[in-house]
């Protein structure tokens, strides 16, 4: 694994996209354990295909969704969905910790 560096990390798809999907592949995996697999699949292809992480420092992530996130499934309970993406956001954030081995 290459060294995190997060001046690097503003190239993150030059640089770490090996990473990136090693911790969007956890993440899917993790979720798709704790949550109905069809939701976690919807989103994963409607809503985390265009988002985008960014190092926020000490070690965090954050985790930004396109802005019309909750209107591409309609046909989910919109305070479900919200809950759900709120929960893979961390997710995605301890999983990109742990890939960077930031989590210590």
């Amino acid at each position: 694994m290459t060294a995190f560096d997060p001046d690097r990390f503003e190239d993150k798809y030059e640089h770490y996209f090996t990473e990136l999907q090693q911790a969007y592949k956890q993440a899917f995996e993790v979720m798709s354990g704790r949550h109905d697999s069809e939701l976690i699949h919807a989103i994963d292809q409607q809503i985390l295909a265009e988002s985008e992480p960014f190092y926020a420092g000490d070690g965090e992530f954050r985790i930004e969704l396109p802005d019309d996130a909750a209107d591409r499934l309609v046909d989910q309970d919109r305070d479900r969905l919200e809950s759900v993406l709120v929960a893979y956001k961390s997710e995605l954030d301890t999983q990109l910790q742990s890939v960077f081995e930031l989590d210590s």
